[in-house]
This record gives structure tokens, C-alpha cells and sequence, in this order.
């Protein structure tokens, strides 16, 4: 089976696409050039030919009036103009989404037609676009030349120092409409929109279950292959999640961090506190079906249930008499060892 990447490549991938049509829109632009030189030329020199004006325009410069930017021809300042006016004349037959250049256009029907005209010679892995093929070759040469002033951290795309100086800034350009709570990255925002949405795109082909991140789902992965990478130094026990190592660590090193705020009593998952506090707050949220009866735990609940469904789970593994709860067995086993009698001397 092919398993999902971590959820940390699908984020970087999501984020580099993001910020790539905003950073790299000028090397977008400049692969188009040729072909909008192209147009233009014969645009001008038909004009000039009607005219009869063949002379060439070397020393004029056409100025945009809105934003004093020049130009060294007039069809270079009218596709210029476009970003003032809003205009985008060059529309996409199959999705509507419009242009202001040709040349923006041709790119974007690559998208529909599938076609990845660059490829990598190292490895060929083919792309629709030269900037993106250029990105991509940094990976083999291990160039990364966009290096962060304040810690000295290299990328091999300004894109990803982008990203990264606002880990020293602070800033957080992308805020949820439902919960105010912003993030510094628009994929950790989309992440962050399931909750609210409730979609769980990645789904397990075993069992059907669906989980609202790929890591969530590789994680789940490991109960079908029954893969336990995460070993315990001290004693050998595996888990299948680094999370269930490093509660289990604390049996061996006694943390119990988290404490209760009533009566200080600690311990060393957070569940566990969470079970303990429904003693202070007397919070019997799981009731009994069948006599109403409530408790402040699920187990309790559970093994309530079996005097009701005559289940006797609980065998005792000396003369076989089995019990419907464990507390019984436990009373049981008493008097094979003798440790009843002893109770009860002291009782009496």
C-alpha cells in the first residue's frame, strides 16, 4: 500500500504553491516575454507600416501616467496599463478564469492539458513551468542561497524565507472568519478550517474510517500493519505513535505533570486528571440505560453493564468460577489465598 506523505511535505507543498503565484509571478511574466515581444512587434510594425513610418523607436520612452513606470515600447506600456484598469482580455475556454496577458493564459492551459514541457535531467520529473523546474534543481545541487538575517537558517526559495521570517516577526497574515484565530501560513489555515467544516479528506482504505489530516491517517495506518516504530530503551516496548512513547516514559521516570488544582494530587496523563476531577465536581456524565444508575467513567458504566446483560467476563484462573465485574474476582481470589481471612480477623 502507498502510504500518504507527512503531513508537513503536503503543507509545504500546499504553501510553496500559494506563495509561488504571488513571488514568482515576475519569473512567470519573463517566460512569456518572448512570445508578448512577439505580438508586440508585429502589432507596431504593422501600425508603423501603415503609417509609413519605418523608423525605429530606440530613444522614446512611453511613461505610464498613473504610476510614472516607462517603457522602451508602446505595446509594453498597454499590457502595463492592464494592471491599473483591472482589464483581462485572454479568458480560459475551460474554466473562465481570465488573464491580462496571452502569455499568463498559455501557462495556465497547461493545467488542462496535463502538459509539462520542462524535465528535470536528474531525476525526470517534469514541470509546467521553467521557474519551477529552476526551484527544483536547487534540491540537486543543494543550493540555498536565501539566507535569514536573524538566524542564519538557508532556503533554496526566497518563497520559503518568506514563510520563514515570520517565525522572528510574529506575523500572522491569515486569520479564521469563524474563530478569530490566526496563523502564519495559509495552509495551516485551511488545516485549521476542517474543524469548523467537518471534512475528513484522507480516508483508510482498510476500514473506511476518514481523518481530517494525512498524518492522522498514516498514524491510524499502523494498527492495520501493526508497525510499532517508537521503542522504549528502558524496557522494550514498542508503540506505534512517538505520543504513546513518551507517556509511557513516565512510568520509568516517575513525571506526573499534570497536577490537580483542588486537592495537588498529580499524574502523568492529562486523561487521567481529567478522570480524577469528576470526584471534585461530582460530574456522573455516563448513565445506565437500563436503571439509570450514573457514573464518572465509561468503565464504570461498561462494567455496570454486565449485570444487566449477565456477562461474567472475569474468570477466576484457579477453580474457573467466573464474575460480571473485576472487583468480585479480585474479592474471589481472596480465598484461595487466604488473604480473606486475614481481613477479617482484623475486621472483627
Amino acid at each position: 500500500m502507498a502510504f500518504i506523505k507527512e503531513e508537513s511535505e503536503d503543507v509545504k507543498i500546499e504553501e510553496t504553491f500559494t506563495v509561488k503565484q504571488e513571488d514568482l509571478q515576475e519569473q512567470t511574466e519573463n517566460e512569456g516575454r518572448k512570445e508578448e515581444e512577439h505580438h508586440v512587434k508585429i502589432e507596431e510594425k504593422t501600425n508603423l507600416q501603415t503609417d509609413g513610418i519605418l523608423k525605429r523607436r530606440n530613444k522614446n520612452r512611453f511613461t505610464c501616467t498613473q504610476c510614472g513606470k516607462s517603457f522602451g515600447r508602446k505595446g509594453y506600456l498597454e499590457i502595463h496599463m492592464r494592471i491599473h484598469t483591472g482589464e483581462k482580455p485572454f479568458t480560459c475556454t475551460h474554466c473562465g478564469r481570465s488573464f491580462n496577458r496571452s502569455s499568463s493564459l498559455n501557462l495556465h492551459m497547461r493545467i488542462h492539458t496535463g502538459e509539462k514541457p520542462f524535465t528535470c535531467t536528474q531525476c525526470g520529473k517534469s514541470f509546467n513551468q521553467s521557474s519551477h523546474l529552476n526551484n527544483h534543481m536547487k534540491i540537486h545541487t543543494g543550493e540555498k542561497p536565501f539566507t535569514c538575517t536573524q538566524c542564519g537558517k538557508s532556503f533554496n526559495q526566497l518563497s520559503y524565507l518568506n514563510l520563514h521570517m515570520r517565525i522572528h516577526t510574529g506575523e500572522k497574515p491569515f486569520t479564521c472568519t469563524q474563530c478569530g484565530r490566526s496563523f502564519n501560513r495559509s495552509s495551516s489555515l485551511n488545516l485549521h478550517m476542517r474543524i469548523h467544516t467537518g471534512e475528513k479528506p484522507f480516508t483508510c482504505t482498510q476500514c473506511g474510517k476518514s481523518f481530517n489530516r494525512s498524518s492522522h491517517l498514516n498514524n491510524h495506518m499502523k494498527i492495520h500493519t501493526g508497525e510499532k516504530p517508537f521503542t522504549c530503551t528502558q524496557c522494550g516496548k514498542s508503540f506505534s505513535q512517538s505520543t504513546y512513547l513518551n507517556k509511557h516514559m513516565r512510568i520509568h521516570t516517575g513525571e506526573k505533570p499534570f497536577t490537580c488544582t483542588q486537592c495537588e494530587k498529580s499524574f502523568n496523563q492529562s486523561s487521567s486528571l481529567n478522570k480524577h476531577m469528576k470526584i471534585h465536581t461530582g460530574e456522573k456524565p455516563f448513565t445506565c440505560t437500563q436503571c439509570g444508575r450514573s457514573f464518572n467513567q465509561s468503565s464504570h458504566l461498561n462494567s455496570h453493564m454486565n449485570i444487566h446483560t449477565g456477562e461474567k467476563p472475569f474468570t477466576c484462573t484457579l477453580c474457573g468460577k467466573s464474575f460480571s465485574q473485576s472487583s468480585s474476582l479480585n474479592l474471589h481470589i481472596m480465598s484461595h489465598t487466604g488473604e480473606k481471612l486475614f481481613l477479617s480477623n482484623h475486621l472483627v
